[in-house]
């Protein structure tokens, strides 16, 4: 699926902070260049991890769709950054085959605002989105992530 291009992001256009990532100075980051970060993020993981992955899709779309967005009760097509959609790996089995793979996709713009908004680099934003959404591939739940993470974290 092409990406339809960014609306109502110019307002989001610090040229500096654009040019650190794509060196233009009037565009933010492409759906090539989200793909790019994202690919990035896959093969910085563990192998024991990557291993799990053949088969799983990735894809960068602009925004997440209505139908998208009402099946998770999500107003703002800008607040949904990354979804997971498939059987997680502890559900599998052998009498899954012929269901469609997994897929990761990546919401652009919801990025980019976050991106925008936080001042996070966006290699490290792109990053903890991928990780995330391969983690439901694991079977982790968002609360699951959220007390790994709170582990992780300073005290």
């Amino acid at each position: 699926m092409t990406p339809v291009a960014g609306r109502g992001l110019e307002q989001y256009r610090p040229r500096w902070h654009k040019r650190a990532v794509t060196g233009k100075d009037d565009a933010a980051p492409d759906a090539a260049e989200i793909e790019r970060l994202a690919r990035a993020a896959v093969a910085r993981l563990p192998a024991e991890f990557a291993a799990h992955l053949d088969g799983v899709l990735f894809r960068v779309e602009e925004r997440a769709d209505r139908e998208t967005l009402d099946a998770l009760d999500i107003a703002d097509p800008l607040d949904l950054s990354g979804l997971y959609y498939g059987r997680p790996l502890d559900e599998q089995s052998i009498w899954s085959s012929g269901e469609l793979p997994p897929v990761i996709t990546l919401y652009r713009a919801a990025l980019i605002r976050e991106w925008i908004e936080t001042g996070v680099d966006l290699g490290a934003l792109v990053t903890h989105v991928v990780v995330h959404e391969v983690g439901h591939h694991f079977g982790l739940s968002d609360e699951d992530m959220d007390a790994i993470e709170s582990e992780d974290g300073p005290d």
